[in-house]
């Protein structure tokens, strides 16, 4: 097998007793060809989540129940369909930490879960009614979920702390570029709903299996876990915020900012159809116009935060003022009364989500508590997963409340956006 580190892969250090911090090893720098590899398996990951949710799975709950009952029942799916992420994530991340055995700790979770969601997707796919899609979303959810846990652990694993605004950075473009990606191999196969939703888990599934396949992986020898146990269990989905204050807060910051991105996604299309009256059909390529522009920007935005924020030494800075930017865009959005309007709103959302995404997964790196990266970075998803059910709840409310706007619902998603921006400024481990 071909490994693309090139270095003996890291090892845990021995279990640390009830309340120790276990610290590991710092890795050894990475070359180009991993993180070209590693951002190649990202952008699979991020296809095969967010194709789905950005267009084919509104467009299948329309087609099933039709445009009045479309919004609730997709709230529905979608709600349910985060909760199923919400618990995977840590799970599975806390099973990845304890893997132990000849294929490694990540790569038999990136396997299993990217089949394991490839089915549910399937299911979601043939679906005829929406309790089927939900059942099938959830399948899709709990095992990507289990890819993403595996995948984003190889950042803390394999990257020193001097490279990973740079890696952070790269992975930063890796959402807008399966966005492009997403919708465009969508559109390619609109009216074949199959189609719509194999070929990006085909796609994304075949990146991510060339890194798993690559990837000289951590192992675990088999006598350096500790032993199932009440406290072992509950921890899964817990860090404690006394003990962990820079982690709560990360935590925080990322469920707001995420909350606001929860309501642009899910309800964008509603939002054409409804605020700038595209015609059905044309939602797909109005959708992937948008995303297109949003990621000409974000692509150039996280590139040059990921590296500032190495250069200078400093995270915090750029995660509050990226938060700040992704709020005013969704402003822009949210008074937007035609298309260019609503493209110029994705832009300026661009450059926000651009620099967040280069420079927050950094930050959250450089703050874990302890040596069970997946586990704890599981837990700190919750923040990235959570909003996808919350969102869904508090539309239906806000939309009341605005008069059925979803001008309001976005200008709503704006402020979450920059409440995000204050919460991180309590961070006191990274600067």
């Amino acid at each position: 097998m071909t490994h693309v580190s090139g270095r003996t892969p890291t090892v845990h250090p021995p279990p640390a007793r009830s309340g120790e911090v276990r610290v590991a090893a710092e890795p050894q720098p990475v070359g180009w060809a991993f993180i070209a590899l590693y951002a190649a398996a990202y952008v699979g990951t991020c296809l095969v989540l967010i194709a789905p949710l950005l267009v084919t799975l509104a467009l299948k709950v329309d087609t099933i129940v039709g445009d009045d009952q479309a919004p609730s029942s997709l709230a529905l799916v979608t709600g349910i369909g985060a909760l199923a992420a919400m618990l995977g994530n840590p799970f599975f991340g806390k099973l990845s930490d304890r893997t132990s055995g000849p294929w490694g700790m990540r790569r038999p979770w990136m396997v299993f879960g990217l089949l394991g969601g490839s089915l549910g997707v399937l299911v979601v796919a043939a679906a005829p009614t929406v309790p089927i899609v939900a059942v099938g979303w959830c399948v899709a959810q709990l095992f990507f979920n289990a890819l993403l846990a595996a995948l984003v652990a190889v950042l803390p694993d394999q990257v020193p702390v001097a490279q990973r605004g740079v890696v952070s950075g790269v992975l930063g473009i890796c959402l807008p570029v399966a966005s492009v990606s997403g919708t465009f191999v969508v559109q390619l196969f609109a009216g074949n709903q199959v189609a719509m939703f194999l070929v990006p888990c085909a796609i994304g599934g075949f990146f991510v299996l060339l890194f798993a396949g690559t990837l000289h992986d951590r192992r675990l020898p088999r006598g350096a876990k500790p032993p199932w146990s009440l406290r072992e269990l509950a921890g899964i989905f817990y860090v404690s915020p006394r003990r962990n204050p820079d982690f709560a807060w990360a935590f925080s910051s990322r469920f707001l900012f995420v909350l606001a991105y929860a309501f642009l996604t899910t309800y964008q299309a509603y939002f054409l159809l409804d605020q700038i009256g595209t015609a059905e059909a044309e939602v797909p390529r109005q959708i992937f116009l948008g995303t297109l522009v949003q990621a000409a920007v974000l692509v150039i935005a996280s590139l040059v935060g990921g590296r500032l924020s190495d250069r200078i030494g400093r995270r915090k800075v750029f995660v509050f003022t990226a938060s700040v930017v992704y709020g005013l865009a969704l402003f822009a959005v949210a008074v937007a009364s035609d298309f260019d309007g609503f493209l110029v709103g994705m832009a300026i959302s661009g450059l926000g989500f651009g620099v967040y995404m280069a420079v927050d997964l950094a930050l959250v790196a450089d703050v874990l508590p302890g040596g069970d990266n997946a586990k704890d970075l599981g837990v700190l998803n919750i923040a990235g997963a959570l909003p996808f059910t919350v969102a869904p709840a508090l539309a239906p409310v806000i939309l009341a409340v605005g008069g059925g706007s979803y001008g309001v619902l976005y200008a709503v998603a704006g402020l979450c956006a920059v409440v995000g921006a204050f919460a991180i400024l309590p961070v006191r481990r990274a600067r």
